[in-house]
């Protein structure tokens, strides 16, 4: 069983589904690398190359710069995932026929 076939007590996803997953992750990743890359910039980049800096000060504004831009990006790619989860939770749960949750988490027997 892969991944993208079976949801617990939803059936398959469709075509239009898994597409739509596709493209949120990939803008996901798209939006947490350009909020990286511009962390990195404010932070390292854009100083070093106006004002100049060599040496310790470069190395440190470089390190920071990274170390910031990897939180940003971590936290920028979790939220964006975290809030397409909860619209899709709730975009199921209004879907007529479709249970939000099974009424007997765990019972997978009719006779249960």
């Amino acid at each position: 069983m892969d991944d993208m076939g079976d949801t617990v007590g939803q059936g398959r996803r469709s075509s239009a589904e898994r597409d739509a997953i596709t493209i949120e992750i990939g803008y996901a990743l798209a939006s947490a690398v350009a909020a990286a890359a511009l962390v990195f910039m404010a932070l390292a980049g854009g100083p070093i190359l106006v004002f100049g800096l060599s040496g310790g000060t470069a190395s440190t504004l470089t390190v920071v710069g990274v170390a910031l831009a990897a939180l940003v990006f971590v936290v920028r790619l979790v939220t964006v995932l975290w809030r397409f989860a909860e619209r899709w939770r709730a975009r199921r749960a209004a879907l007529p026929g479709l249970p939000a949750q099974p009424s007997q988490p765990g019972r997978t027997r009719p006779d249960s």
